[in-house]
């Protein structure tokens, strides 16, 4: 849960709020998600915080860090719903379904991630438990590799296609059921289609 500056001014005997990378990451996304791209400045980022912005560049050096952070935190979401039990297909399908929830939970910041590339270092230790899953089945890094950077650039680009919309225009209309219904059967083919192709050129 995001802390709210009202909750951050409350420290007893006028001691100054305890700041933390993962506060400002939360409330980031947050008005991210309320407000778009566009809203997310410094000064923006200390005042829903209750703290100057100065305070804020003690854990983060800048915008494009706060974005970076912003960056890897979606992508630690879609990482955390394996299955000790799991093939590397299913952990693959798995992390594609996974992935595309977390985009369509933040809509907005869906262009984020088509525009700032995860953190090389931070990407292969969240991707560390589906190529367990491929290294299990005795399947190079490489081709494990390759595999699910392309299904998660086609669930980006599903997402985008889906709920995507430029820095600064205004938010989009509510979706349809209809429209959803679309979409999902949409990703669900593609997903199954991207899969079995990579299981038929591993050859298992």
């Amino acid at each position: 849960m995001a802390t709210t500056p009202e909750r951050r001014r409350a420290g007893r005997g006028g001691r100054p709020p305890q700041l933390t990378r993962e506060d400002i990451v939360a409330t980031a996304l947050r008005v991210i998600d309320t407000d778009g791209l566009d809203a997310l400045t410094m000064r923006r980022l200390g005042a829903e915080l209750g703290v100057a912005a100065m305070s804020l560049y003690r854990h983060l050096a800048n915008r494009d860090a706060v974005l970076a952070a912003v960056v890897d935190h979606l992508a630690a979401e879609a990482f955390t719903e394996l299955d000790p039990g799991d093939s590397w297909s299913e952990a693959l399908t798995r992390f594609g379904a996974a992935y595309r929830r977390t985009l369509l939970a933040h809509p907005r910041a869906v262009p984020l991630l088509a525009t700032h590339p995860m953190d090389i270092d931070v990407g292969l230790r969240l991707m560390g438990g589906v190529l367990d899953r491929f290294a299990a089945a005795g399947l190079s890094r490489t081709d494990a590799l390759t595999a699910v950077q392309s299904v998660a650039v086609f669930v980006l680009g599903h997402a985008l296609a889906q709920v995507g919309a430029p820095p600064g225009s205004p938010a989009a209309r509510p979706e349809t059921a209809e429209a959803a219904d679309y979409y999902q059967s949409w990703f669900v083919a593609g997903l199954t289609a991207m899969v079995a192709g990579f299981a038929a050129r591993f050859g298992r």
